[in-house]
């Protein structure tokens, strides 16, 4: 007979984790849901949004006549995200949550909970993603825990698992996988990998879940919902009002509660200003926030940006970055956004600097710069750093000219 391996389901509630958990027992799998429950709290109307999605996730494990459970990461989510995203605002940045939330929560506790806890021989999630690894090998990998020591030996002999776009390049999701660990993703299974949102919907469909067919997209910052950001973050962080300040000759548009709530590229919302202003910068110090008044005005183009120390997916930067110190690829730092073609230079101390052919709009600290090879997706790093913008290049190349101008010797008079 042969051994039915046990695998872990990850399950939000929504169409795409019930797929996955039907693919998964369809295959034989002895297959078990979790529910995760990462945030405590009510939306403005009163209604916890969880309860709701654990209910369906609940429905759908009956359905498959598979185990549910339930596990509470609350503690973790806070300590280990929350605090994290409060202080990346604190700093001027704009944080990603889903990034942190996968790498900390989804691909850490959650697979030691599914690993050790329940006895899974993998998990599982409905991401559209997929792995170097056919499901097979996922199963002949041997669980190794995080390294006590503070490198890794170079002579174990282990061939890293690398993480691929999936077939439906739309949905795509391997922006939000580009900071999890190797020996969790080495554990992992991503059974909508080869399929499109629309197949995996005629699935749902034709198993009879049409409870989680009916639920609208997941969209925006999980635990806010359709609360209002700056009502939302004001609960945590006490305001700073500074001012709105034009980039181009200084002048005070308006007031603002603190720059943690704008983000570079957003619309400012500045009372009695008739014409639309665009956030392009924010000075920490000060607590100004600088606004221009186009959407595509060139102080929120830049094509430099440096990262912290940069995580590869599979623990080690490409040999042609570290023979070199520069290589080629493609760049996005938004999900969805289109790839940019990019040059990548690696630092002594793990960082990168990135050169994008073209100038992108609003590139934002505290966002994830996202590097792929091909559909592979490499991993990823914060963005620290941004180099110059178009318009402060464009104003110090007229400066020069300027100078030089003024410099030039009269022509001597002919006498």
């Amino acid at each position: 007979m042969a051994l039915v391996r046990h695998v872990v389901c990850a399950m939000s509630g929504g169409v795409d984790s019930s797929v996955a958990a039907l693919l998964l027992k369809r295959r034989g799998y002895n297959v078990t849901g979790v529910f995760m429950k990462n945030w405590d709290s009510l939306d403005e109307s009163g209604v916890c949004t969880s309860e709701k999605d654990c209910e369906d996730a609940y429905k759908v494990c009956q359905s498959l006549d598979i185990p549910f459970h339930q596990v509470s990461f609350v503690k973790e989510f806070w300590h280990e995200v929350f605090t994290k995203l409060l202080k990346e605002y604190q700093k001027g940045g704009t944080p990603n949550p889903d990034v942190i939330c996968n790498k900390h929560i989804k691909f850490n506790h959650f697979h030691k909970y599914a690993i050790d806890t329940l006895g899974a021989d993998a998990m599982a999630t409905g991401h559209y993603a997929r792995t170097s690894q056919e499901d097979e090998e996922v199963f002949q990998q041997i669980y190794t825990g995080p390294p006590t020591k503070l490198f890794r030996d170079r002579f174990e002999i282990r061939n890293p698992v690398r993480l691929h776009q999936g077939a439906d390049l739309l949905k795509d999701q391997t922006f939000f996988l580009s900071q999890i660990p190797q020996d969790a993703l080495r554990h992992t299974l991503f059974p909508l990998a080869g399929l499109t949102k629309e197949f995996v919907r005629k699935i749902a469909a034709e198993a009879g879940l049409h409870h989680v067919l009916k639920k609208k997209e997941s969209m925006g910052i999980c635990f806010i919902g359709k609360r209002d950001f700056e009502n939302f973050i004001l609960e945590y962080l006490d305001p700073k009002p500074g001012n709105f300040v034009s980039i181009e000759d200084g002048t005070v548009k308006g007031k603002h509660n603190g720059c943690f709530i704008w983000t570079l590229g957003q619309r400012a919302r500045i009372g009695g200003q008739r014409d639309q202003w665009f956030v392009v910068d924010k000075d920490i110090t000060t607590g100004d926030v600088m606004v221009a008044p186009n959407t595509l005005h060139p102080a929120l183009f830049r094509d430099t940006i440096k990262t912290d120390r940069f995580h590869w997916i599979t623990m080690e930067p490409p040999r042609e970055l570290v023979q070199t110190q520069m290589m080629e690829c493609n760049f996005r730092f938004i999900h969805q956004m289109p790839l940019k073609r990019c040059t990548v230079t690696l630092n002594m101390d793990g960082t990168v600097w990135i050169s994008v052919s073209e100038p992108v709009r609003a590139l934002t600290p505290g966002q994830f710069a996202v590097l792929y090879k091909g559909d592979e997706c490499l991993g990823s790093g914060k963005i620290l750093q941004l180099g110059p913008s178009q318009f402060t290049l464009e104003r110090g190349r007229e400066q020069l000219l300027t100078a030089t101008q003024v410099q030039k010797p009269s022509p001597e008079p002919v006498s």
